[in-house]
């Protein structure tokens, strides 16, 4: 899709670009990525290197590092997306907007703790990769992190606007090596060489 649209556009514009890249190529990084996000530094290293590569079709851009073409672009990384996709995901199975019998188990903290928010997630031990790195538990600090008043939206929309609301000035937002603040734990950033 990338060659596609790199031979058939050669003078583009940046919001010509932007059109471009989001219906034809990143549609197809993002497809599925609550299932199968990838924990290991080459993987995330890997689906960041097409959107590397995409950037530098914009010939105004071609000299500025990945990061300043994300930001002239407006273009937040996709390891970025994937966790802010995996936190909208968590807020509409905790608030039940899927039916409990297709969606994964969330099991609600029962410890109260006067950090975090009110619908708290509680972490299962796992021996292995395939659980550690499995939705159901990548999302528990993260989610736990989140502030009572990002959780307690209405609607879905509400919560995807306060949570950009309170990442706004997150480093990972460009940078996909940066780990996200604030987390209260660092181990779900932190993640296996390739």
């Amino acid at each position: 899709m990338l060659h596609i649209s790199k031979c058939n556009f050669r003078y583009l514009t940046i919001p010509t670009f932007i059109l471009l890249y989001n219906s034809m190529v990143r549609s197809h990084l993002d497809y599925c990525s609550s299932v199968w996000a990838p924990y290991r530094k080459g993987d995330i290293e890997a689906l960041e290197k097409v959107q590397k590569r995409a950037t530098k079709i914009i010939p105004a851009l071609k000299n500025l590092s990945y990061c300043e073409r994300l930001k002239t672009c407006k273009l937040p990384t996709l390891h970025y997306r994937r966790i802010r996709g995996d936190m909208i995901e968590a807020y509409k199975i905790v608030t039940g907007k899927y039916q409990p019998c297709v969606a994964p188990t969330l099991h609600k903290e029962n410890v109260f703790v006067t950090r975090g928010n009110n619908l708290r997630l509680e972490k299962s031990q796992v021996k292995y990769d395939l659980r550690k790195f499995g939705f159901t538990n990548r999302v528990v600090n993260t989610w736990n992190s989140l502030p009572n008043w990002v959780v307690s939206a209405n609607t879905t929309d509400t919560f995807k606007t306060r949570l950009d609301k309170l990442w706004h000035n997150q480093d990972i937002i460009y940078n996909f090596r940066t780990q996200l603040q604030g987390t209260g734990s660092r181990s779900q950033f932190l993640y296996e060489e390739s």
